[in-house]
């Protein structure tokens, strides 16, 4: 395995400063209050192409000599690294080719093709997702840039943890989503070199909880098509990913759908920012596990907006 490196994470952040935003940190009494614990939320939900994904995909698109940047990039993707990899392909001015589950929001679709992307629909299942962009990147020729299980993708993950470090005085404990791993395995890579002593947990829908119950089996468990609510949270890690998860995880902690809707509404209705189901995993396990945390200065990643305005979970 080609693994990503502290130093990897640093000319990473250099590489794509231009072409991203450095996002705030945001607090809120009301959800110390209620979790017991000081939150600081890290607002990857205001990030250029609205995830954090935008910073993954600008290195690994920017990192590319001029004559592999010629035949183009590729993925698979539920939404958000599609949609980051077709922007950092539009900087750059190369093509991107996308293959997406058709069950994914419209709204990820849209802004795909926005952005320039080229999208083939699969079924949705991590298997046909595999199988149709191994036809759609021998029909093309493009550099594949996987959403997670990628050097290049982990290293950019990494300048998110970098800068909340860089944003708050102390933490002591950071949490942030888990599907496949990229913004766990980045977090890992920065924390684990630059502030050990931080706890980090990953939060995941108890639907899709194969990467819990990987962390208890101490070997990868794949779930080809979990169904959740949490869109960008269905796939299953990989060799890369379990590297930083099964060394630096300290624990993966699970929430009910309706727990996610909860935490996702009382996120809109007291910050007034938009978050899309996947980043409200964090505080639905935050509130579940309050003794955990409480009296903890905690970083709470929360990976995107990208939101279905039509199809909003509390809405029946």
């Amino acid at each position: 395995m080609d693994i990503p490196t502290l130093a990897d994470m640093l000319i990473a952040h250099e590489r794509i400063k231009p072409h991203i935003h450095r996002t705030p940190v945001l607090t809120s009494d009301y959800l110390d209050g209620l979790s017991g614990a000081h939150l600081l939320f890290k607002c990857e939900n205001f990030q250029k192409a609205g995830a954090f994904k935008v910073r993954g995909a600008s290195n690994a698109v920017f990192g590319l000599s001029d004559a592999e940047a010629a035949r183009g990039v590729a993925t698979h993707s539920s939404g958000n690294h599609a949609l980051s990899l077709s922007y950092a392909a539009g900087r750059r001015g190369v093509p991107c080719h996308v293959v997406m589950p058709r069950t994914a929001p419209q709204a990820k679709k849209d802004a795909v093709r926005g952005y320039g992307g080229i999208i083939t629909e699969c079924a949705p299942s991590t298997t046909s997702r595999e199988e149709v962009f191994a036809r759609v990147q021998q029909e093309t020729g493009a550099n594949f840039v996987h959403p997670y299980n990628d050097a290049r993708v982990i290293a950019g993950q990494g300048t998110c943890s970098k800068e909340l470090i860089e944003q708050t005085a102390r933490l002591d404990a950071v949490i942030a989503p888990i599907g496949g791993g990229g913004m766990i395995s980045g977090t890992c890579l920065t924390l684990s070199a630059l502030a050990p002593h931080v706890e980090i947990y990953a939060a995941e829908p108890e639907a899709a909880d194969d990467a819990a119950r990987s962390l208890r089996a101490g070997h990868i468990i794949a779930d080809d098509a979990p169904q959740t609510v949490a869109d960008g949270l269905k796939v299953p890690l990989k060799d890369l990913t379990w590297h930083f998860v099964s060394r630096h995880v300290r624990d993966i902690l699970t929430a009910t759908e309706q727990e996610i809707i909860d935490a996702m509404r009382l996120t809109w209705q007291r910050m007034k920012i938009v978050i899309e189901p996947s980043c409200a995993v964090p505080l639905a396990v935050i509130l579940k596990n309050r003794a955990l945390f409480a009296g903890k200065r905690v970083g709470v990643i929360i990976t995107g907006g990208n939101v279905d305005l039509d199809r909003l979970p509390w809405i029946k």
